[in-house]
C-alpha cells in the first residue's frame, strides 16, 4: 500500500507540473537618450537602462517574457521583437500597424512567449527612424531541458552575442526629415560591433577572451539599416549551427555574409596559436567599403593581432552560392523533441502565389517605395485595433494591391496596404527586386522556407530550381539586385502581420504591407483576445470591447 501511495503522489506531482505555467522572466526598461562618441564624434543614441546596445533577453523556449517599458524619450515609442512569432498574439508585435505607441512619460508592459521557438533574434524601436539611434539588443532562446542540442560534447564554453551593423552619424530625427523632404540617406559612415565603431587598434582591450582548446558560440545579427556585412574571425574557421531559429547542417566557413535583419550562430574552436586575433565585419555591395573590428585574446596572450586581415569576398555570385549551401538539419530536434524535418513542406500543394515586386517612384517630388504599385502609410488607429473593433471604414480598405504586379508601371498609390489570406492555406510568395541595390525582406509572425532565388524575373518554370527538401526555416530572406527570391509557408497564425523591407530607408518610405489572417472560428484556440492593458488611440478610444472569442475546444 505504501508503494502504491508513493506512485500516486509521484503521478500527481507530474500532472501538476504538466499543467503548470511556464516560468516567467521580468524586465524593467527605462528608455532614455544618451551621448556616445562613435566614429570620432559624439552623437545622440537611445539607451535602455543606460546601455547601448540594450540588455540581452536570455530565455528558454516557452518562457513568459514580461518587459515593462518606461518611455523617457520626447517621442512616442514601440519595441518590435524581430523574429518572434507571437503565436496567436499579434497584440505584442510592437509595430504601428498593431499597437498604439507608448507616449512620452508613460509605460507599457509587453508580455509574450517564444512559443516553440529556439535561436537567435533581436529587438529594436520600430517607430520612424529611431532604429538608427540604437535601442536594439539581442534575444537568445535556448532549448528546454532534456531536448537534445546537435552539438558535439562538451557544450560551448561561452555563448557570445555579436551585434553588427552599419552606422550613420546623422541624428535619427534629421534622417527622418531628410527622407520626408525627398532626399536619400546616402552611404553609411561606418560599422559598429556591439556598440563600438571603427577598426580596433592592436592595443585595444579584448571584446572576447578564448581559452585554448575550448569551443565558443557566437550569435551574430545584422542590426543595421542598409548594408549587408561580411563577418569573419582572423585565422579561425566557423561552423554554422543555427539560423533564425533553425539548426542547420554544420558546414565550415571562413566568412559569412549576414544581411540586414538576419541572425545566425557559429561555433568557433580556439585551436590556433595563442595570441590576439581580429573579429571583423565589413560592408558588402556598396562603394567606399567600411569595416569594424574587435580583438579576441587567448588567455595570457601578449602577442598583438597580425595586421594581415583577410579581405571580404567580392561580388554577388559568391554570396548567392553561399546561400545555396545553407541546409536545414533534418535530424536535429528544434524546440520540441521531434526532428525539424518531420514537416515535408515540399509535398504540400500551393493554394496561392503572391508576387511582390518592389515599386519605386516620386510623389510630389518625393521618393517613395512600395509593392505592386502601392506604397504603405501608417494610420492613426492601428490596423489591428480598427479590425478588432470593426471600425475599418475611414482607416483602411482590404486588398488595395493585387497578387501580381501591374502590367505597366504607373504612379504609386499611397494608402494603408492590407491584404488578406485564408487561414491555414499554403502560400508561395515571390519577391522581385528590380533595383540596383540589395533588399532584405522579413515576415512577422511566421517562419518560412526560403526555397529559391536567382537573377532576373521569376517565372513558373523556375520552380524546378527550388529546394523542396531542406531549405532553412527562417523569417528573413535577401533579394539581390535585379533578382528574385521565393518563400513558402502556411498562414496558420491568426493576426495582423507585417511584411517589410529591412532596408530601413525603403521601409520608412513605404516598402511594407500587412497581412490580415482571420480564423473563421473566432476561437481562443486560434487567437487571443485583446489584452486588458492594451493601449488605445485613434477611433477605438472609448469604444466598448467587442465580444470575446469563443473558448478553445
Amino acid at each position: 500500500m505504501a508503494t502504491r501511495a508513493v506512485v500516486v503522489l509521484v503521478l500527481a506531482a507530474l500532472l501538476a507540473l504538466a499543467g503548470a505555467e511556464d516560468p516567467y522572466l521580468f524586465f524593467e526598461w527605462k528608455v532614455t537618450y544618451g551621448t556616445k562618441t562613435l566614429l570620432g564624434a559624439p552623437q545622440k543614441v537611445i539607451l535602455i537602462n543606460g546601455e547601448f546596445p540594450g540588455p540581452r533577453i536570455n530565455c528558454s523556449s516557452n518562457n513568459n517574457i514580461v518587459v515593462n517599458v518606461f518611455n523617457q524619450l520626447d517621442q512616442p515609442l514601440l519595441f518590435h521583437w524581430n523574429g518572434m512569432q507571437h503565436r496567436k498574439n499579434s497584440w505584442m508585435d510592437g509595430l504601428p500597424g498593431t499597437n498604439c505607441p507608448i507616449v512620452p512619460g508613460t509605460n507599457f508592459t509587453y508580455k509574450w512567449q517564444p512559443k516553440d521557438q529556439i535561436g537567435t533574434f533581436f529587438y529594436f524601436p520600430s517607430i520612424g527612424m529611431q532604429r538608427a539611434a540604437g535601442g536594439y539588443g539581442a534575444i537568445t532562446v535556448v532549448s528546454r531541458l532534456l531536448i537534445p542540442v546537435p552539438f558535439d560534447p562538451p557544450p560551448p564554453e561561452s555563448d557570445h552575442v555579436v551585434l553588427i551593423g552599419d552606422w550613420y552619424t546623422k541624428d535619427h530625427e534629421a534622417m527622418a526629415r531628410m527622407l520626408d523632404a525627398g532626399k536619400g540617406l546616402g552611404r553609411p559612415e561606418g560599422v559598429v560591433i556591439n556598440g563600438v565603431a571603427g577598426p580596433a587598434a592592436p592595443s585595444s582591450p579584448p571584446m572576447f577572451t578564448f581559452e585554448a582548446g575550448r569551443t565558443y558560440r557566437f550569435r551574430v545579427c545584422n542590426t543595421g539599416l542598409k548594408a549587408s556585412l561580411n563577418f569573419r574571425i582572423q585565422g579561425h574557421d566557423m561552423r554554422l549551427v543555427e539560423m533564425e531559429g533553425s539548426h542547420t547542417v554544420q558546414d565550415m566557413y571562413d566568412s559569412l555574409d549576414v544581411h540586414v535583419g538576419h541572425c545566425l550562430s557559429v561555433l568557433v574552436d580556439a585551436d590556433q596559436k595563442p595570441g590576439d586575433y581580429y573579429l571583423v565585419a565589413s560592408t558588402r555591395f556598396i562603394h567606399d567599403a567600411r569595416s569594424a573590428s574587435a580583438v579576441i585574446r587567448y588567455a595570457g596572450s601578449s602577442t598583438p593581432p597580425s595586421p594581415d586581415v583577410p579581405e571580404p569576398p567580392a561580388g554577388y555570385a559568391w554570396s548567392i552560392n553561399q546561400w545555396r549551401s545553407f541546409r536545414w538539419n533534418l535530424t536535429a530536434s528544434a524546440a520540441r523533441p521531434n526532428p525539424q524535418g518531420s514537416y515535408h513542406y515540399g509535398q504540400i500543394n500551393i493554394t496561392r502565389t503572391i508576387k511582390l515586386m518592389v515599386s519605386r517612384g516620386h510623389i510630389d517630388g518625393k521618393l517613395k517605395y512600395g509593392f505592386n504599385g502601392v506604397s504603405h502609410r501608417d494610420t492613426e488607429t492601428p490596423l489591428k485595433l480598427a479590425e478588432y473593433f470593426n471600425v475599418t471604414e475611414g482607416v483602411f480598405s482590404y486588398n488595395q494591391m493585387g497578387d501580381v504586379p501591374p502590367a505597366v508601371n504607373g504612379p504609386l498609390h499611397v494608402v494603408p496596404n492590407v491584404i488578406t489570406a485564408e487561414f491555414r492555406t499554403f502560400i508561395e510568395i515571390i519577391f522581385e527586386n528590380p533595383e540596383k541595390s540589395m533588399d532584405s525582406l522579413h515576415l512577422n509572425g511566421y517562419a518560412f522556407f526560403g526555397v529559391g532565388m536567382g537573377p532576373g524575373k521569376w517565372s513558373p518554370e523556375l520552380r524546378k530550381t527550388y529546394n523542396l527538401l531542406d531549405a532553412v526555416s527562417r523569417h528573413t530572406i535577401q533579394v539581390y539586385p535585379r533578382s528574385w527570391s521565393a518563400i513558402m509557408l502556411t498562414f496558420d497564425n491568426a493576426g495582423m502581420w507585417n511584411i517589410r523591407s529591412n532596408i530601413w530607408e525603403r521601409h520608412y518610405l513605404g516598402e511594407q504591407l500587412y497581412m490580415s489572417i482571420i480564423s473563421p472560428a473566432r476561437s481562443l484556440r486560434d487567437e487571443y483576445n485583446m489584452p486588458e492593458n492594451a493601449l488605445r488611440c485613434g477611433k477605438v478610444v472609448g469604444l466598448p470591447l467587442p465580444p470575446s472569442y469563443a473558448p478553445a475546444r
